[in-house]
């Protein structure tokens, strides 16, 4: 039965990070936390999650969270390691983003009155910087960072109330991604472009750390960015753009939406950058079909023989990330904590990784046979 196949496999997965706990007591919590996570619950906090696990209260799973023995990091690594072993493709997407976590008061590591794409506005919120993994066979987060403000870091006394480590310093969300990136790299992720939006295309230094990495990218940047031609020209996205002949624009699907295939019409023009044998560099610009003066921007690098449409699927990626925060709040809980101290942040946020990693998998699973239900783990 393709449901026994599922639920063994979230066996199998939670016996693999258990030489990450040191005793058996939070190891096993840890399975119940995750299939708490999993299970068709409103939320998916200590309260509820202890509830579901036979616990007379909330303490076990919080101290799982804030104090128990286990290696956090580790297990990002593992959920990581699993996700390649069963979405791994040399053609795959690395993206980018950040998503925010309203809260209350002032005491949560992180927090602050800051914009939150999430929302749409300003709030009272943390912030995490994600890197998500996309291939053919599906998506997951694979990695994470929470963005402490300069705020907390400039208050010491306030960050290790929080439980902030001293050694943390304040980093701007590409730095942020840029250590992530470092870790996939160092650990042979399979992929072949990398993508985020213009608050990472906007950041010269992560550029250029791509380009010294050879990582190949299409980062969106905005209209008023500074390029350089080929002709030693220096001018505005928007401007090289209104240059491009008609012909120049190519109408590309970009893979399938919510409302049917995302279809845009693109164009790119190469433009300077730092010479390497072999690899270019491309100004390209997506343009909308029903509103054609809504145009978006992208700066890209990547192999010199690389085709319109590359770069255009490459920017269009951009999306699994965004549906992979969908997920893993609306199945895995995500957002569903109620934890303040810096390691419960990260803690809960690896296991709700670790769920929608299993989900992911399972579907590949799935997809072999009958569709199970994924939520009766």
């Amino acid at each position: 039965m393709v449901l026994d196949r599922v639920v063994a496999e979230l066996d199998s997965l939670m016996t693999r990070i258990g030489v990450r706990f040191a005793r058996s007591e939070p190891r096993v919590r840890a399975r119940e936390y995750v299939s708490g996570l999993l299970a068709g619950l409103e939320r998916k906090n200590g309260w509820t999650l202890a509830e579901r696990a036979g616990e007379t209260g909330p303490q076990g799973m919080q101290r799982l969270l804030r104090a128990a023995d286990w290696d956090v990091d580790a297990v990002r690594d593992d959920v990581r390691d699993y996700v390649i072993e069963h979405l791994g493709d040399p053609e795959a997407v690395l993206a980018g983003d950040e998503t925010g976590f309203l809260k209350k008061g002032v005491k949560s590591a992180g927090v602050q009155r800051q914009y939150s794409g999430t929302a749409g506005r300003t709030e009272n919120c943390q912030i995490g910087v994600f890197l998500a993994y996309a291939s053919r066979h599906g998506h997951a987060l694979i990695d994470r960072e929470l963005y402490v403000p300069q705020s907390w870091t400039s208050d010491r006394d306030r960050c290790r109330a929080a439980g902030i480590p001293d050694e943390v310093e304040f980093a701007t969300k590409p730095r942020q991604m840029i250590a992530m990136l470092e870790r996939a790299v160092a650990a042979r992720v399979p992929f072949r472009w990398f993508t985020a939006d213009e608050a990472y295309g906007q950041a010269g230094y992560l550029r250029d750390w791509c380009e010294d990495h050879d990582v190949f990218y299409v980062l969106a940047t905005r209209c008023d960015q500074q390029v350089h031609t080929r002709a030693d020209r220096i001018a505005r996205a928007d401007e090289l753009v209104t240059e491009f002949a008609d012909r120049t624009w190519q109408r590309l699907s970009v893979g399938a939406g919510a409302h049917g295939p995302r279809e845009y019409d693109w164009a790119r023009r190469q433009i300077d950058g730092r010479w390497k044998t072999g690899r270019g560099h491309w100004l390209l610009a997506r343009r909308s079909i029903a509103e054609p003066t809504e145009i978006a921007y992208y700066l890209c690098y990547g192999p010199a023989n690389a085709r319109l449409v590359d770069l255009a699927w490459t920017a269009g990626s951009r999306w699994h990330v965004e549906e992979a925060f969908q997920q893993a709040k609306g199945e895995a809980g995500l957002d569903h904590y109620q934890v303040r101290a810096w390691r419960a942040w990260y803690a809960h946020i690896t296991l709700s990784m670790l769920a929608l990693a299993w989900l992911a998998a399972s579907k590949t699973i799935a997809a072999k046979g009958d569709s199970p239900n994924l939520t009766k783990a």
